[in-house]
């Protein structure tokens, strides 16, 4: 990796700031899914077990617009931290006696979206390193990510970041091949700059989800009341285009699951996808011709990005085509990465997390990073010499 990593650093008798994603779903104090808070734990760890005399770890929670809100306090996290740590933790201000504090909701204070360098300096002067493993916030150019580390001797990616950089970076830069790309999710608009980075790098590009509609709806193919992006026709003409001059086989579904609304109750029929037969219905999954065909795709893959659903995933009734793909993707033999909450959701609702390579907790940031962006948090880290 071409960025330092905290593996580079002297950590001993210094203090360190870590900017971590504890971004975690909470209601009424109570977290609901601690996953981003346990990634943190290797890197904040590996600070102490190596001597860090203090860690402060800051992250943000929800969008406050900054202005202090008790129900996006990260104090319930602060908690949460010191029973998986075993030690405890500082809230909001350093302690004597304790070596980790977590501060505050970044975003209780305006100046953090707006990278404010006063603000940043603030956070500066807590410690004598830095330490970014929030790559969830990379993509953002906020006072915490950016403009802290210019202000720092050394700014260090954590062991989360390094691997997303790792991983994410290999995928673009040196795949083993056939390199196979999965793209879903509900518009074409979300992924258009991802798409257009990938088609210089894949040898097959798979699309699902509602996306689809917009591809065959410019073709001229009779998609129903299915969703489509009508501003994003020529878009989809131009992908298809670009495809084809690049010889990478895109592949879109041929038979599809169509129901008259999205509803666990709905009457559903298979069709073949051009068939009139659809009237005023919807297409909300691949059908079992298409995942059969999607299948034969990965077969042979060696590298696999995957991001966005097949279908409504969260209806099991329309969730056939997203599970099918999953246990594809599982059996895939080679590096396996999974991007993108819905695909997160979805890898984890068909009980395949454990069999891919790489999780990204990412999000927007790792849609950002495929689509050939730089990112500033990731831009913003020290060089590693050489």
């Amino acid at each position: 990796m071409a960025k330092l990593s905290i593996r580079d650093l002297d950590l001993g008798g210094k203090r360190v700031f870590i900017r971590v994603d504890f971004n975690v779903p909470l209601k009424n104090g109570v977290i609901g899914d601690d996953t981003r808070i346990r990634a943190s734990l290797p890197t904040i760890q590996y600070a102490l077990d190596h001597g860090a005399s203090s860690v402060v770890l800051a992250s943000h929670l929800g969008r406050p617009n900054g202005r202090p809100n008790p129900e996006l306090s990260l104090r319930p996290v602060a908690d949460r931290l010191a029973q998986l740590l075993g030690q405890p933790v500082a809230f909001e201000k350093l302690e004597a006696g304790k070596k980790i504090t977590l501060l505050e909701n970044l975003r209780f204070d305006p100046r953090e979206e707006k990278n404010d360098a006063e603000f940043a300096k603030s956070l500066a002067a807590l410690a004598d390193l830095y330490v970014d493993d929030a790559f969830g916030a990379a993509h953002r150019a906020h006072a915490s990510v950016e403009a802290i580390a210019h202000l720092m001797p050394k700014a260090a990616a954590g062991l989360l970041m390094e691997q997303e950089l790792r991983y994410l970076g290999h995928a673009l830069e040196s795949p083993e091949r056939p390199f196979v790309a999965i793209i879903g999710g509900a518009k074409v608009s979300d992924k258009l700059e991802v798409i257009e980075n990938m088609l210089g790098k894949v040898d097959r590009l798979i699309i699902g989800g509602a996306m689809a509609y917009t591809f065959f709806k410019s073709r001229g193919i009779p998609v129903g009341k299915s969703l489509v992006e009508d501003d994003k026709l020529d878009a989809a003409r131009k992908i298809e285009a670009d495809a084809s001059a690049k010889k990478v086989a895109l592949a879109l579904p041929v038979d599809h699951v169509v129901a008259d609304k999205v509803d666990a109750g709905a009457a559903t029929e298979v069709l073949e996808v051009g068939d009139k037969a659809i009237g005023d219905r919807m297409g909300l999954d691949i059908g079992p011709e298409t995942i059969r065909k999607y299948e034969g795709l990965l077969a042979d893959a060696k590298t696999v990005v995957w991001n966005g659903p097949m279908g409504v995933f969260e209806i099991d009734k329309f969730a056939a085509g997203t599970n099918a793909v999953a246990k594809a993707v599982a059996a895939v033999r080679g590096t396996t990465i999974i991007g993108g909450g819905d695909s997160i959701a979805a890898i984890r609702k068909a009980g395949m997390a454990d069999r891919v390579t790489h999780i990204s907790t990412g999000g927007g940031a790792s849609l950002e990073f495929l689509g050939g962006r730089t990112l500033p948090g990731v831009a913003a880290l020290t060089e590693k010499a050489g």
